[in-house]
């Protein structure tokens, strides 16, 4: 038994003097290198409120949803086609009023958003699938219906 010790025993030895060299086989002198390191500042909140959630809709087609937000939903940002948080808060405003939607005017188009938009568009816009929250292939085709009439409407 003593033998296997001394053996493992030399074999560590060699091992962490090997580590050791091949450490040391690149080191050469040199300076600190100098501080390049970014400030970064720690930001408050919920990250997932700076989506932008345009659901299948291309530019145009969205920019047509915000014209319509603006018209008769108080939607008071920019019309770029990017449906962000205050998008979605004014299209929440429609949904509470006229689709069941019963959540909170947060921007945040989860779920029980999801879900009143889906009763919209199967009212008006050809949705056939559940009403299960889910933003899928059907939801969005449905939801591209709405954005050609928006676009055209406004």
């Amino acid at each position: 038994m003593r033998p296997n010790t001394l053996k493992r025993t030399a074999v560590s030895i060699v091992a962490v003097a090997g580590i050791a060299a091949g450490t040391l086989a690149g080191a050469t002198v040199s300076s600190a290198a100098p501080d390049t390191s970014v400030q970064q500042t720690a930001v408050a909140g919920d990250v997932g409120t700076l989506a932008v959630n345009n659901f299948g809709l291309n530019t145009s087609q969205a920019k047509g949803v915000q014209r319509w937000l603006k018209a008769r939903w108080n939607y008071n940002d920019s019309i770029d086609g990017q449906l962000g948080p205050n998008s979605w808060k004014a299209f929440q405003r429609h949904l509470k009023a006229s689709h069941g939607y019963t959540g909170a005017i947060d921007g945040i188009p989860g779920p029980n958003t999801i879900k009143a938009l889906q009763r919209k568009l199967k009212a008006s816009y050809g949705y056939t699938g559940a009403i299960d929250g889910v933003a899928g292939p059907g939801t969005q085709a449905a939801f591209r219906k709405f954005g050609d009439w928006a676009k055209s409407a406004y």
